[in-house]
């Protein structure tokens, strides 16, 4: 276990620290609940480990034969985070979700998102890369997708449970609009930094 301690603590950084996914995370649990995150957390974290495995028996090698085609996915995801950050910044303040009517984004939301964020490719490059040696087992790159996922869910939780938090402080129409509108603008942020960066 212990050569695979520095792929953990890998994963601990790129699943904690603010990206598209975490701060989504974030404005959902804020606007809809805890409950209501949970879903795109673990749907999150089964995309990103999902793309560890891929990238891992083949799609990394493959992408990074066709540079042209891996950078225009990645133009396209940051497009597409754009785009939820527009939503987010045009979201009116109706304060948290009790009834669940309003349309959130669920697990296959937060899976999908996986597949246009930035972060997660680069972060599923660099297990291929680094943390794996040349003609690597399809069980071992199992180990490292089912070791992310395991580390990235309470990681994602702890945004989730922030959000929560933050939901508390949001007792005005004004301060929510403030909020979804600087959640907004971290996500873009976010999404054009994991792409410029």
């Amino acid at each position: 276990m212990s050569q695979f301690l520095p792929f953990v603590l890998f994963a601990l950084v790129a699943s904690i620290t603010p990206g598209p996914t975490n701060i989504l995370v974030l404005s959902n649990s804020a606007l809809y609940g805890l409950r209501a995150a949970l879903p795109i957390v673990l749907g999150a974290c089964a995309g990103a480990a999902a793309i560890v495995l891929v990238v891992g028996l083949g799609l990394g090698e493959t992408l990074l034969r066709f540079p042209l085609v891996q950078q225009s996915l990645a133009w396209l995801g940051v497009a597409w985070i754009s785009l939820l950050a527009w939503q987010l910044f045009r979201t009116q303040p109706v304060g948290v979700d009790k009834d669940g009517s309003s349309k959130r984004i669920g697990a296959w939301g937060g899976a999908a998102l996986q597949l246009v964020n930035p972060k997660t490719w680069m972060m599923a490059f660099a297990v291929v890369s680094v943390f794996t040696s040349a003609g690597a087992s399809s069980f071992r790159y199992g180990i490292y997708a089912l070791i992310f996922f395991l580390v990235a869910v309470p990681c994602l939780t702890a945004w989730a449970v922030l959000g929560r938090g933050a939901a508390r402080f949001l007792t005005s129409t004004r301060w929510m609009r403030r909020f979804n509108q600087s959640m907004a603008l971290l996500l873009l942020v976010s999404a054009w930094t994991s792409l410029l960066g």
